[in-house]
């Protein structure tokens, strides 16, 4: 099943059925007066946050959706029935923009979550609805109401608690299939990650979700590469871990590198927190390592980890120190959430 991360979707919710104009004739009933029945409302166009989905794939071959228009009225004050609802089901952290692609309309984050983007019409009013003393044989009827139609942009930003960036052949793939279940295509050519991966990370007796998306290289922000459309993916990491290649000609200049791309993307991530890690530490002399630990630590101004996917040699201490940066975001947005939530719960 392919990867599939955005979509633009037309959707139209149902038209109100009409009212209907209708006479009682009933033998030996000599004054019959109106029974036109209502019509019914047409459907509405939602969307569904769902689980078992990862993808946007349902939405590549299919752009067009319409609800049920609501059914007319009818005689005998029959009122029409309303029309189906159209539901989009969309996987955990799927936002829905507006065409403009800046205009948030919702943000689905937890199962179960839902939103009406087009309202079906009003059924029209039959004839018995105006029936009054002065008019006690009314000949009109309204139509149904028309429903809404609008052009949406579906993107999905995966949910993650840790993200891997760097770039591209810098180990990233690599260590996320050493710690974890994930099985992404890894290769000695740049470029191999095509789509992000998603994998649940184990330690000391606890897990927490990675999510490894494609390399970046100078220009990204501009489209060079892959461009950064990926890094969506990692605006709702708690951490992030930035690997290195230790076999590169300068292990400052790549760190440079990406930063220079997460800044000019935007979106907060130069303000999360962040984890350098030298990678491919096995393939390194020990002087070759010593210099290139010292050019990092210089570009970084912070104390590097230096680990190896294939050997093992850090691995367990730097999922533990992601795991502590995890818990420390938790309690924090805990705490942000605990005078809202008396707030809400508040009664005088």
């Amino acid at each position: 099943m392919k990867f599939l991360d955005q979509a633009k979707v037309y959707v139209r919710s149902g038209d109100g059925g009409a009212g209907c104009v209708s006479f009682r004739r009933e033998k030996f009933i000599e004054f019959g007066g109106p029974d036109g029945g209502d019509g019914g409302r047409g459907g509405d166009v939602v969307v569904e946050c769902v689980q078992g989905l990862n993808t946007l794939i349902d939405y590549r071959f299919k752009q067009h959706f319409k609800a049920k228009t609501g059914v007319h009225g009818m005689g005998k004050n029959r009122t029409g029935a309303n029309g189906g609802d159209t539901v989009l089901k969309v996987p955990v952290g799927t936002q829905v923009l507006d065409e403009d692609e800046e205009t948030l309309l919702a943000d689905l984050t937890e199962i179960g979550q839902r939103i009406v983007l087009c309202r079906g019409g009003n059924g029209g009013f039959g004839n018995a609805y105006f029936k009054t003393a002065t008019n006690q044989a009314p000949r009109r009827a309204n139509p149904g109401q028309e429903g809404e139609e609008r052009w949406v942009w579906l993107r999905l930003k995966l949910i993650a608690d840790a993200g891997l960036v760097g770039l591209p052949n810098a180990g990233k793939s690599t260590f996320l299939a050493a710690v974890s279940a994930a099985r992404p295509k890894i290769a000695d050519y740049p470029f191999t990650t095509l789509h992000p991966n998603l994998g649940v990370v184990g330690v000391d007796g606890r897990e927490f979700v990675m999510a490894d998306i494609p390399g970046l290289i100078e220009g990204a922000h501009e489209g060079v590469g892959l461009g950064d459309r990926f890094l969506g993916h990692v605006e709702r990491c708690r951490v992030l871990l930035h690997l290195v290649d230790g076999t590169c000609e300068h292990a400052g200049k790549a760190y440079k590198v990406v930063r220079g791309e997460l800044e000019a993307y935007g979106g907060g991530l130069t303000d999360k927190p962040e984890i350098v890690a030298l990678s491919k530490a096995d393939s390194l002399s020990p002087e070759l390592r010593k210099e290139q630990l010292a050019r990092l630590k210089r570009a970084s101004k912070r104390t590097p980890v230096v680990l190896s996917s294939q050997s093992g040699e850090a691995v367990e201490t730097t999922l533990r120190q992601l795991l502590a940066v995890i818990d420390e975001a938790k309690a924090q947005e805990e705490a942000e959430a605990m005078p809202k939530l008396k707030q809400e719960t508040w009664r005088p």
